[in-house]
């Protein structure tokens, strides 16, 4: 018989499912009033969330990867809910961009490091693929809560310079479905975190410190393309972004800490992008 968490998130999921289908590309009006000033400020990081977005395919082959026996809840909702809108917000975003007159976003959408398969390996033992499963929650927690804050900023930029038609029939319909998404992981994180052994909490907290990095930064070039979006959301000094964006992970993980507002490895990673950023700006402008 289902457990009261599993029947909610059932719940919660066929609810998703119900009032947030896919993005249809005919309901967006790609109307821009000023293409060479909003490519000018936006251009990339539209280049940078389609890309992220459109590598949903890549982090389902990453999934099945890492949790070969996934519960039936999560394979329901990354399967059937998550991909589907996901994929479709990348397709969106990308239309813009070239619609812009800038190129495609290239996207890595079927490699699969060797660490992943190793943890996959590994995930065969129970005991172990509850710890890969706690990991993927909290990627999926920070990645959406990040997603959010920085959709909620672009969404007022793109209206402040009067581009509507982007504000209202693209970053706002999106915007509108990633909060779905983290109470899902949100929900699955503390229901999972209650039930693990001691030393599977230790792991998760070693394991996390070590492999944390923002969504779709997998590599300096990346990191700098991050920290680039980053300074024009404003978000480049601004600890209470990278606090908003691991929360619950600071308080699930490291409740024992009260003076800590942000695990270091999560500032650690955000300021480099940034430092990598304004590095490769001096380079140009040398």
């Amino acid at each position: 018989m289902p457990s009261a968490l599993e029947r909610r998130l059932t719940a919660h999921v066929d609810r998703l499912a119900d009032e947030h289908p896919p993005l249809r590309i005919e309901d967006v009006d790609f109307t821009v009033h000023d293409p060479v000033a909003f490519d000018g400020r936006y251009g990339h990081v539209l280049d940078y969330m389609a890309r992220v977005e459109l590598e949903v395919d890549r982090n389902v082959l990453e999934l099945t990867t890492m949790l070969p026996h996934p519960p039936e809840i999560d394979r329901y909702f990354y399967a059937d809910v998550w991909q589907p809108q996901e994929i479709q917000h990348g397709r969106i975003l990308d239309r813009l961009q070239v619609e812009l007159g800038r190129a495609p976003a290239v996207a890595d959408t079927d490699s699969v490091s060797a660490k992943l398969r190793l943890l996959g390996a590994l995930a065969h033992l129970p005991a172990f693929q509850d710890v890969c499963r706690m990991l993927y929650y909290l990627t999926g927690m920070s990645t959406e809560r990040s997603a959010v804050l920085a959709y909620n900023l672009l969404h007022n930029g793109t209206a402040a310079m009067g581009e509507r038609a982007v504000a209202e029939t693209i970053i706002g319909p999106i915007k509108r479905q990633e909060p779905g998404h983290f109470v899902f992981y949100q929900l699955s994180a503390r229901g999972l975190w209650d039930q693990l052994a001691r030393w599977q909490r230790w792991l998760v907290r070693r394991m996390r410190s070590v492999s944390f990095g923002p969504v779709g930064a997998n590599t300096d070039e990346q990191r700098a393309d991050l920290g680039e979006v980053m300074l024009t959301l404003g978000i480049s000094e601004d600890a209470a972004f990278a606090a908003q964006a691991v929360r619950v992970e600071r308080e699930l993980l490291w409740a024992q800490d009260q003076g800590m507002d942000v695990p270091p490895y999560v500032l650690r990673a955000f300021r480099h992008a940034v430092e990598l950023a304004r590095a490769r700006a001096a380079e140009r402008d040398a």
